[in-house]
């Protein structure tokens, strides 16, 4: 290998190592003011196939200027100018204070203003300095740098959770990632200034060039429809996994690193790829998974579900990037257009699975539409193989446009309401089960159960679900106040189920992040309205909200959002502790909700308590189905020892046993993988 061909390949590379370190880092900071919902990293990926897109667009545009010495100039003037823009990042951070309220608005304009120009030099390197490597040293467009690139995007994936994000803090991975960006400008500078007084090698004449036939208009269609179809295929698989396999925080991550490893393969093994094998195991993915999401109130076992999910969406996306590699153009002029149809597939895709699908349906059908797409790909694709497979995929586009509709009709059942935003898909369902609480009504978002209550004569006031008596939550608004009126605040309302414990001059204040929750606590559940306390409610992320408003003097404050597919940790560090310290009486009580199959949440508590001078207790409760409860556990952290050996409260709680290594979780701090549970409960 030549010096010249190493420095273009380290720079594309490295760009595309600080291109994916600086996705997943600028996503954990928009994530305080948004929620910590999963829908925070796809609309972010939305963004940031957007700014690939530009990337690509500006690329292509560089290098059709008229001279080598043009191109210099424009590339190094935004090499300054980006690098200028990284310094001003670095002293002056945005304010997201008001972001719940319009989140995707909050996450493309913090983006922009934080990482636009940088991001967009970065996305452009792979496509242009493949073109002016071709341009100096001859020979065709180098394609398989594009899966150097990949491989620098899957490294960073793989290190920024497993390295990079337990080892630094978010101000020390700012500073590394712009030293890393400083590097890759000078490495870029230099590499335009090279192209610019280096002797053009030999190009093919005129009459070779055109010899060589333009691309068909039908082939530019699928340079863009194949990659939208992967993109589809990587946003609503990620969305189904949090959401209805298993609420693991960090698993989206994976199927974003199979979306780039099939990148790898396609363009640097193509020749390892067989249609006929790839399209057989798409069939067999398709058939079976489009069952499975037919039968909508049965689940596959959590572990055997994301990985047919993952090997679905491997096999899905390694054969549409397969097929477009196998459609690259000829030319080496068309070879900016058609990175940049690529770029455009993937932010078409991206934006219907984030934006565009909450708009225009109540349920989420983002899989079974993705699914849908993909096999009438297929099959415009395979159409000149033959008949069989002009008749296998048919049918199969047929029976997955079928499933569209059946899912549709299987979702209305036992169903009160639909609705969806950006915060998810909520649905209220009415069952006859058991018997003796008929009728029972659930909230639900995916799999997430976010409240219940049974409405059987008797039993429309008992707290059910997490929040039963003998829960954590229960024992302390049962034991903190003896008879006197209590002042309580709730973060995250579900269906209002605490509001039941409320007592005549009792307060109680919900904090509730998403608009479309209250509506449907107030109107189709009753614990709010059958409630003798005086409710009030604050809208937004509940830490912005009580950072705005007086002390309350609260005698219990709840927090109860960590049950979800992205831990808000913004909740969950010493500065939020602070807040929540100012915000409770004297001798109030700190309650935390930490049923999660997945994150051990009570040692970083426990620490988080002992650094306030305050102690936590764990509580465990059974579940009882006849009662409508669940298995919940809450950690308790107060101050008073007078409630700490009361003989309720002394008899059920455990002390927390500590996790050796954990550290404190600050808002410049947090990692979850030392809390995580490698074998769920």
């Amino acid at each position: 290998m030549s010096a010249s061909r190493f420095l273009y390949g380290t720079t594309i590379f490295l760009s595309a190592f600080l291109l994916f370190v600086v996705e997943p880092m600028a996503a954990k900071e928009l994530l305080p003011a948004l929620g910590g919902s999963s829908a925070v990293w796809i609309t972010c990926l939305v963004f940031f196939q957007l700014a690939l897109l530009l990337g690509y667009l500006y690329a292509h545009w560089l290098t059709h200027q008229p001279s080598a010495r043009t191109q210099r100039l424009i590339h190094l003037a935004a090499l300054a100018c980006a690098v200028v823009a990284v310094v001003l990042t670095l002293r002056f951070r945005m304010n997201l204070n008001n972001g719940a309220s319009h989140p995707v608005t909050t996450i493309f304009t913090a983006l922009t203003l934080g990482i636009g120009l940088p991001f967009l030099l970065l996305g452009s390197t792979s496509p242009l300095l493949q073109i002016w490597m071709a341009r100096t040293e001859g020979g065709n467009v180098p394609y398989r740098l594009f899966a150097l690139s990949n491989a620098g995007s899957l490294l960073a994936l793989i290190l920024y959770p497993t390295l990079i994000e337990p080892s630094l803090t978010l101000h020390h991975q700012r500073t590394a990632w712009s030293i890393g960006f400083a590097l890759f400008a000078i490495l870029g500078a230099l590499l335009a200034y090279r192209f610019s007084t280096a002797n053009p090698a030999a190009q093919p004449t005129q009459t070779t060039i055109e010899a060589i036939p333009p691309t068909s208009l039908q082939i530019r269609v699928l340079w863009f429809l194949l990659p939208m179809a992967a993109a589809m295929q990587l946003s609503a698989v990620t969305s189904h996994l949090t959401r209805n396999i298993a609420a693991i925080p960090l698993l989206w991550t994976m199927p974003l690193a199979v979306y780039l490893l099939t990148f790898i393969l396609a363009f640097e093994f193509s020749s390892f790829y067989r249609r006929g094998i790839v399209v057989r195991f798409l069939v067999l993915m398709l058939a079976s998974l489009g069952y499975a999401l037919s039968r909508i109130d049965a689940s596959l076992p959590i572990g055997i579900g994301i990985l047919f999910f993952l090997a679905e969406v491997f096999v899905a996306c390694l054969f549409c990037h397969a097929e477009v590699h196998a459609l690259r153009p000829a030319r080496p002029s068309e070879a900016t257009l058609f990175y940049l149809l690529i770029a455009a597939g993937g932010v078409a895709g991206t934006f219907f699975v984030a934006i565009a699908s909450p708009l225009l349906f109540v349920a989420d059908y983002d899989l079974a539409i993705a699914f849908f797409l993909t096999a009438l790909l297929a099959l415009i694709v395979t159409w000149s193989d033959g008949w069989p497979q002009r008749l296998l995929w048919s049918t199969g586009t047929g029976l997955l446009f079928a499933l569209l509709l059946m899912l549709h009709i299987v979702l209305a059942r036992q169903t009160l309401l639909e609705v969806r935003n950006f915060y998810g898909a909520l649905r209220v369902k009415q069952t006859d089960m058991p018997a003796q609480t008929l009728p029972t009504r659930m909230l639900l978002n995916g799999t997430i159960r976010h409240g219940t209550q049974m409405f059987a004569p008797g039993l429309s006031r008992i707290p059910t679900s997490y929040y039963a008596e003998d829960s954590g939550i229960g024992l302390a608004l049962t034991n903190c106040c003896a008879d006197a009126p209590r002042r309580i605040g709730i973060v995250g309302l579900g269906v209002g189920t605490l509001a039941a414990y409320g007592r005549p001059g009792d307060q109680i204040r919900f904090y509730e992040i998403n608009p479309l929750v209250r509506p449907i606590a107030e109107n189709l559940f009753t614990y709010l309205r059958d409630s003798a306390a005086q409710t009030t409610f604050a809208d937004g992320d509940a830490r912005t909200s009580l950072a705005r408003e007086a002390p309350q003097h609260f005698n219990v404050l709840a927090v109860d959002a960590f049950t979800g597919d992205a831990i808000p940790l913004h909740l969950l560090t010493t500065q939020a502790m602070q807040l929540y310290r100012i915000h409770l009486a004297p001798g109030g009580i700190l309650a935390f909700h930490v049923s999660n199959q997945y994150l051990d949440l009570a040692p970083e508590i426990a620490q988080l308590a002992a650094a306030s001078n305050m102690e936590a207790r764990s509580v465990d409760s059974p579940d009882d189905d006849s009662r409508g409860e669940y298995r919940a556990t809450w950690v308790l952290v107060t101050a008073n020892q007078q409630f700490l050996a009361l003989p309720n409260i002394a008899s059920r709680t455990e002390p927390i046993s500590p996790v050796p290594g954990l550290h404190l979780w600050t808002d410049d701090y947090s990692s979850l993988l030392p809390i995580l549970r490698w074998a769920h409960r």
